[in-house]
């Protein structure tokens, strides 16, 4: 098919600068003269013009002809970028490019037979070699069937080779994928060598830090792939660099786990623990040590633990004065007592400038930290919690009684033979010493079993027999020199996101006190622009200043934090409008418009290639290779419910959709919660009767249906439960089993005893369980021999490898995409042999398969935002932003 094209020169000299009526009649001509092809309307036609040199591009897309705004790409510019153009600013514009009086310019049509979208026409662009898509004057052009949208991931397919080609020229990489022979000398040292693909993560964090000194680095690495690893290996690099020390902060239950893999990983490695009562102890002993260390030294610190604050009370010095008191007509001196600053001994005043007694001083200085208005000393000073009444003997059998095997009588037997102050400092310093304690007869102590369980405990704790509540990052900030620590690991680092917490302005603290600062974490940004500004801020605060997100006038980051979602996010301006019946003779007054913005979930990609891309080295399970892990495979299964059982759901259904809909309809939103926690949770709960109240109203029943399943009656989602438990352990394979009620409808003890019945062994994981005990635990129930363990996702989300249960099964999904995601990857982790099995089960026809779609659709677009690509970029790039519980009931109402 030959295509007519046509160029048309649309101005001349003659035209006086900033008139474009000549320009807007012309495009409207072309428009009119190029209609879409009524047999082919996704074909389109695509309006490019060109200033007179060649130097800069339009290529309008759309055109109001009302306000005479294009819309579409502009190329040759400071920018490449998509926005809307004034033709009257455009006509302006080419005078100024040109330098010519009126020059102006060129129109030219392209009419395009494959289906064409504005992305990629973007792409073809930047893919063509020449940089060029206009064809020859006699150019054939076949037009090409297929549906008028194409996937992203055919586009990246497609036009992928060009975009990376354009990426690479403009964005140079800070590591080409060509290794430092010194830094692969160093990763070749560790006791545990790092995989190939995480020596290139370590290799092009350090080119980062060290080669372009840049202050902070961050590891976006899917959950699995050895962050901890990867960051060990960093500091091991660091230290080879003159960064002697490192200085870990992690979640509580992670402390002893990090100082675990640090010593299988480092030789010659010493670990600080900054968790325990005795940290004010050891941050004296750090202070005093200036040497640089000769091994690679990490200390591990609980998030908890260092936020900024600590123990203080009022400070002040008794002054005896005399006051003249006057008694009728005579006045007669008296001695008392005043507060007075122990700095300046200036009188401690009141708000009338009235001298305070001691007693009162106590109690005012108490509710702030105050400063003296003389001499802006202090008028509080730093103190710690009481002592512990208890003798260092009491405290030795205390601590080795929290061990496995050893009882109060074992205790006993030990303090009596070997005494309080040695067994008090093998637990401090050398536990392994411990566990090889011998008798008098040179016999161990302690049977093989009984260390084995010992060592295990003992690599997830610490004892320490010293006093201290000092917050150690206020410690740090006031006494310890600039770049004491040369590198600051920050694990699950999307965690000091907030603006206001105490650890986010902690890690801001100990950021800047710390020479480069490496941030770990599987979910960089939870959707909104602002997830990362403070994450930003507190890692490249000179880069944010730079682009002007700095302070206010008043010292906030309120206004820039504003200023970066407008920038690089979504703001959603929503306007409502009523009207007044009272007011409304009042043409003035008649209606009120209330206008608020709400932010919406995206990052733009200007704000990616800024402040992202830059810093970020990006993991992920499947790139390690090399038969690392063993298959994952994920599936939906559906269950079809009991005949009573559906019969009374329809019923429940019924009744809990009228009310919500009544509700809705009158603007109430509570029952929404409600109606949406017993329409999912009832089916899987049908052995206890469901009462439904309004939440306000007590008194008021939605909703009642009678328990339909006795105690040892399994319900069908159960049933196939117990049969897969069965197949499982046929195969030698053990299950881990997750319900989210573990709370009023607590369905753990109801499934511990179905399983039990089965002859099956179970053990049931519950919250009263220490965080940092979990490990321990699970492993104690591993070696009983257990083939369930059955839990709540919330509480194994983060920290646990369950390599010993390659079989998941979710008896229900819960809302958090973030929770199933790390829930569902327990065990399919670096280390595990077997292939993994994950199973989500669902009642048919409920709420529950109509919870698991939408989750699946936030897990594709989370994903997105991690690298993988979904199936419709449109998805991604205009999300609702509504919840898992809103976009549920918008089905539910219909």
């Amino acid at each position: 098919m030959q295509v007519e094209r046509q160029i048309l020169h649309v101005t001349t000299s003659t035209q006086p600068v900033g008139d474009h009526n000549k320009l807007h009649a012309d495009i409207l001509a072309f428009i009119a003269s190029h209609p879409k092809p009524a047999d082919a309307p996704e074909q389109w036609v695509i309006c490019k013009l060109f200033d007179a040199f060649g130097s800069a591009t339009w290529w309008l897309t759309e055109y109001d002809a009302g306000d005479r705004i294009g819309f579409g790409f502009v190329t040759g510019l400071q920018y490449d970028e998509w926005g809307s153009v004034s033709i009257a600013e455009l006509a302006e514009l080419q005078a100024g490019i040109t330098g010519l009086p009126g020059s102006a310019p060129r129109i030219e049509v392209d009419q395009h037979f494959r289906p064409t979208t504005k992305d990629q026409a973007v792409a073809a662009y930047y893919a063509s070699p020449s940089q060029d898509l206009r064809p020859a004057e006699d150019a054939e052009m076949t037009p090409i069937a297929g549906p008028s949208v194409m996937s992203l991931s055919e586009f990246v397919s497609c036009f992928g080779t060009g975009l990376l080609d354009a990426v690479r020229r403009q964005n140079p990489p800070v590591y080409s994928g060509l290794p430092d022979v010194r830094r692969e000398a160093v990763m070749d040292t560790l006791t545990r060598a790092p995989f190939p693909a995480q020596r290139e993560v370590v290799q092009a964090v350090s080119a980062l830090l060290f080669d372009e000194d840049e202050p902070a680095g961050i590891i976006n690495a899917e959950m699995g792939t050895g962050k901890t690893m990867m960051a060990i290996a960093v500091a091991a690099v660091a230290h080879a660099e003159g960064y002697r020390r490192s200085l870990v902060i992690c979640p509580p239950h992670l402390v002893y786990k990090w100082r675990r893999e640090i010593k299988q990983t480092v030789p010659n490695a010493r670990v600080w623990i900054l968790n325990g009562p005795d940290t004010l102890r050891k941050l004296l002993q750090l202070r005093e040590m200036r040497e640089a260390p000769l091994h690679p030294e990490f200390f591990v610190m609980g998030r908890v633990r260092m936020r900024m604050g600590y123990h203080w009370k009022p400070a002040f010095n008794l002054k005896r004065v005399l006051v003249r008191e006057e008694n009728g007509d005579s006045t007669f001196p008296q001695g008392s007592k005043v507060a007075v600053c122990p700095h300046c001994h200036t009188w401690i005043t009141d708000g009338d400038d009235r001298p305070l007694n001691p007693d009162l001083a106590e109690y005012l200085l108490a509710k702030e930290r105050r400063f003296c208005p003389q001499c802006q000393g202090a008028l509080w000073t730093l103190t710690r919690p009481q002592a512990s009444a208890k003798s260092r003997d009491e405290m030795v059998l205390s601590a080795m009684q929290q061990l496995p095997t050893i009882g109060a009588k074992t205790a006993q037997r030990l303090l009596a033979t070997f005494g309080a102050t040695m067994l008090g400092d093998m637990l401090e310093d050398n536990v392994y010493e411990f566990i090889n304690l011998m008798d008098e007869d040179g016999d161990l102590f302690f049977s093989d079993r009984q260390a084995t369980r010992m060592e295990r405990a003992m690599a997830n704790s610490e004892f320490s027999f010293g006093q201290g509540g000092y917050q150690p990052t206020e410690f740090i900030k006031r006494y310890l020199p600039q770049g004491y620590f040369g590198l600051l690991i920050v694990d699950e680092g999307h965690e000091f996101k907030n603006e206001g917490s105490a650890q986010g302005q902690a890690f801001g603290v100990l950021a800047r006190k710390c020479s480069k600062t490496l941030l770990l974490t599987g979910t960089l940004m939870g959707g909104y622009a602002d997830d990362l500004f403070y994450l930003l801020w507190r890692l490249q605060p000179k880069a944010m200043m730079e682009d002007g997100f700095g302070y206010s006038r008043r010292g906030s980051l309120g206004p820039a934090s504003m200023g970066f979602l407008r920038a690089h996010g979504v703001i959603k301006d929503i306007y409502k409008t009523r009207d007044d019946e009272a007011k409304s003779h009042r043409t003035a007054r008649g209606r009120q418009t209330v206008h608020r913005a709400a932010k919406g979930p995206g990052f733009g990609p200007n704000g990616i290639m800024r402040y992202v891309v830059p810093i970020t080295a990006f993991l992920k399970l499947k790139q390690i290779g090399g038969n690392v892990l063993p298959p994952y495979e994920e599936h939906f299964e559906g269950v079809a419910m009991a005949p009573v059982q559906l019969e009374w759901y329809r019923k429940l259904e019924g009744a809990l959709k009228d009310a919500l809909k009544q509700a809705l309809r009158a603007g109430d939103h509570s029952l929404l919660g409600v109606v949406l926690n017993a329409l999912l949770a009832w089916p899987d709960c049908a052995f206890r009767a469901e009462h439904v109240v309004h939440p306000h109203h007590r008194s008021r029943v939605l909703a009642h249906v009678p328990a339909l399943f006795e105690g040892s009656e399994p319900m069908p989602k159960e049933r196939m439960l117990i049969e897969r438990v069965r197949a499982e352990k046929v195969k030698g394979r053990r299950v881990l089993v997750y319900t989210v009620y573990t709370g009023t409808r607590d369905t753990t003890a109801r499934l511990k005893a179905l399983l039990a019945a089965e002859g099956l062994k179970v053990a049931t994981l519950s919250a009263s369980v220490a965080a940092e005990k979990r490990e321990d635990w699970v492993a104690d129930q591993v070696d009983r021999g257990i083939d369930v363990l059955v839990t709540n996702p919330e509480l194994v989300k983060t920290g646990l490898d369950l390599l010993e249960f390659p079989t998941i099964v979710f008896l229900q999904s819960g809302y958090n995409v973030y929770t199933l995601q790390q829930a569902a990857r327990r065990s399919w982790r670096i280390g595990q042999k077997q292939p993994v099995d994950v199973v989500f089960l669902g009642y048919q026809g409920t709420a529950q398969m109509t919870c698991l779609e939408l989750m699946a659709k936030k897990i594709a677009v989370a994903q997105s935002t991690s690298g993988d690509t979904p199936e419709s970029g449109l998805d991604v790039l205009n999300q609702s932003g509504d919840s898992i519980e809103v976009a549920l009931a918008r089905q539910l109402v219909g």
